[in-house]
């Protein structure tokens, strides 16, 4: 099989166009998953009676089939992009609830404590000890999810909205390979650059962990 360069070159607006909507739908999941995810690790963090309810939902979620996800929303929102995005989301909160929980758990008691003995109130130790400490694990989650969500995005091309994802539905039915291969490339390259990007943010809004480095 073999690539037509003429085609991609002729379809240069169209392949920005998908990879542009492929993106805006993954990230757009992530950001929502990790708003929803944030406030219930932390309920689940300070009550433990909670944890495992909260983490056997997310898991139950994410065994669901993405395309059953895609269908069982159907009659509430339609062939639209808030479809596509709900059904990514789903996915994004087993992975970014997890991750926050076990990041929070792993910041050291002794800096809460300190935190506590000089007057500091809940809240403010939250912001500005647990979960700073805990960002590189949470990070980590947010890059899976981001991937995830990235690959994932194509699935909705069964529902209308795959992003990328139509690349492949419009070479299979061809049977014209060269738009699968560009689909499959641009879906990789987005990942890349996403998982990239967020290895730079981690990197900027955690000065401590370059300080241990170089120490």
């Amino acid at each position: 099989m073999t690539i037509d360069r003429e085609w991609i070159a002729d379809h240069t607006g169209e392949l920005t166009e998908l990879s542009v909507s492929h993106l805006q739908a993954a990230l757009t999941a992530v950001l929502l998953g990790l708003l929803i995810s944030l406030p219930l690790a932390v309920l689940a963090h300070r009550v433990r009676a909670l944890r495992g309810l909260l983490l056997g939902i997310a898991n139950i979620l994410f065994t669901i089939p993405s395309i059953a996800i895609f269908v069982l929303l159907l009659p509430v929102s339609g062939l639209t992009r808030t479809t596509t995005v709900t059904g990514l989301t789903v996915y994004t909160l087993v992975v970014l609830l997890r991750n926050t929980v076990e990041g929070l758990d792993a910041v050291p008691a002794k800096a809460r404590e300190a935190a506590k003995a000089m007057g500091t109130r809940p809240l403010r130790i939250l912001l500005t000890v647990e979960l700073p400490l805990a960002l590189p694990v949470v990070m980590a989650g947010v890059r899976i999810a981001t991937v995830m969500s990235i690959s994932l995005v194509s699935v909705a091309t069964y529902i209308g909205d795959g992003g990328l994802g139509q690349l492949f539905t419009d070479g299979f039915q061809r049977n014209f390979p060269t738009p699968v291969f560009a689909g499959v490339a641009l879906t990789l390259l987005l990942a890349l650059i996403a998982d990239t990007f967020l290895v730079v943010v981690e990197y900027v809004l955690t000065p401590w962990n370059r300080k241990g480095q170089r120490a």
